[in-house]
């Protein structure tokens, strides 16, 4: 999803750090063997979250929605010498895909892998982060929000992934479109948590960069 000229897009992408080899044949691999490849994050974003990450320069990072395992990769490159990234995905055929890559990489001992429902797993986790990244599916996305909120450390971020959803979100929406719907809710209480301070970013499918006050 492209919000500004495709020509402006490729300037933008061209001026920005460079896409690691290894997640370039990770993209290669992902297009080639799995279902609906648009789901990653890709060069520019995976550029952002990066820069983010190492910006915090977490020592815990929580991440819903594993996919390949592109940004999870991405923002590993932030993590503390002796941090920890814990992902969570509810799809059993993508685990060992994803583990190779973590292996492949330099960080593959400081990401901890979970396969199952999200809502179940966090609150086994007993932990508290320093960055937390939602890109899962869109109606549990508030219930995601109340899990992670009070276990996001003071100062830390909370990075939500799709919240424009290809420009639903001002559009007519349907009855039944559901992960529209939890979307809308969402915008709405991140804008309104007072644990939270909130900025919205037109890039891609839309980004939100949330701070814990």
């Amino acid at each position: 999803m492209h919000f500004i000229p495709e020509a402006l897009d490729d300037y933008v992408v061209a001026h920005t750090e460079d896409e690691p080899e290894l997640l370039q044949q990770l993209t290669r691999e992902t297009f080639q063997k799995i279902l609906q490849p648009r789901m990653l994050s890709g060069h520019y974003q995976g550029r952002l979250l990066s820069m983010i990450s190492k910006i915090v320069n977490p020592k815990s990072i929580l991440e819903i929605g594993t996919y390949t395992g592109y940004s999870a990769l991405c923002l590993a490159e932030g993590l503390q010498e002796h941090g920890v990234l814990h992902t969570i995905d509810i799809n059993e055929e993508l685990v060992d895909f994803q583990r190779k890559y973590f292996d492949m990489s330099p960080y593959g001992a400081q990401i901890h892998q979970h396969l199952g429902d999200a809502t179940e797993i966090i609150p086994e986790l007993d932990l508290t982060y320093d960055l937390v990244f939602i890109d899962a599916d869109k109606p549990n996305y508030v219930n995601y929000f109340h899990l992670i909120v009070e276990r996001l450390n003071k100062g830390g971020i909370l990075l939500s992934d799709n919240v424009l959803w290809s420009g639903k979100v001002i559009q007519q929406v349907k009855e039944d479109d559901l992960s529209t719907l939890a979307l809308l809710e969402y915008n709405k209480l991140l804008k309104e948590d007072k644990r939270i301070e909130t900025v919205l970013l037109p890039i891609r499918d839309g980004l939100t960069i949330s701070r814990k006050l």
